[in-house]
């Protein structure tokens, strides 16, 4: 199974994915790019700019989520 596809089934199943929690559980190290891959094939992904925690203070990342 491709990483694109094991994104989708993990968005269809109502998950969000940020780019650490896709590097984590499918060892994605390009998210941005296989969501755009999804979108050319379609699909309706949202984004969401988010804060998260860091050792040097807080970042913003993009949330992904499928749109229902």
């Amino acid at each position: 199974m491709t990483q694109s596809n094991q994104i989708l089934k993990y968005l269809e199943n109502g998950h969000s994915l940020t780019p650490r929690k896709a590097m984590i559980e499918f060892g994605v190290m390009r998210l941005a790019a296989r969501i755009k891959d999804l979108r050319d094939d379609g699909h309706a992904i949202q984004t969401e700019r988010v804060t998260v925690p860091t050792r040097s203070g807080d970042a913003r990342v993009a949330r992904y989520s499928l749109s229902v």
